[in-house]
């Protein structure tokens, strides 16, 4: 009963800080244009295939080392082996905070994307996304807009449609080169 109960008041005090961060002006990036850096939030539960994000890697002419993905899985085993970093809802702690070796390292990062590949509002995953330092962020349609700067309304499963308008709208708006 008491795990319960304290699993509630840290969504609670998790949601309060999600509106907090969300009414805050973003800090502005040090770097202007150009993609050297991409960050993915992948909802691991709806889309598992993780790898196919490393194709971006060539269609952007990116560097081997420029992608960072974490997935997001609603529970997942600690002891088994993901090729993919992950978090869970288990990672919640208080005041928005996320008690994962693997999201701290993701967000000590700085990066000229963020990625959000989910498209349900998910505390977790949200957290993730405000707390990431990225200069765009881009999204799907059922999502709040406030998460993304670029937003897609296209089926997640369909990667190669997602990568292919996201490269014609970085293309225009002069951030490939």
């Amino acid at each position: 009963m008491f795990k319960g109960l304290k699993d509630k008041f840290k969504y609670k005090s998790g949601v309060k800080y999600l509106r907090e961060e969300m009414s805050r002006d973003r800090p502005a990036p040090e770097r202007k244009r150009g993609v050297q850096a991409i960050a993915i939030i992948a909802d691991l539960d709806t889309f598992d295939r993780a790898e196919v994000f490393f194709d971006l890697i060539e269609a952007f002419g990116l560097r081997p080392n420029a992608i960072k993905v974490i997935g997001y899985r609603r529970f997942y085993d600690t002891n088994s082996p993901y090729a993919t970093p992950v978090f869970s809802d288990k990672d919640l702690g208080w005041n928005g905070e996320i008690a994962n070796s693997y999201a701290l390292e993701f967000l000590s990062r700085e990066y000229d994307i963020l990625i959000n590949y989910f498209s349900e509002d998910n505390l977790p995953m949200q957290l993730m996304s405000v707390k990431t330092r990225a200069r765009m962020r881009v999204g799907f349609a059922g999502l709040d807009p406030a998460f993304n700067d670029l937003i897609f309304d296209c089926d997640m499963q369909d990667f190669g449609l997602f990568k292919k308008e996201m490269k014609k709208y970085l293309e225009v708006m002069n951030e490939l080169v």
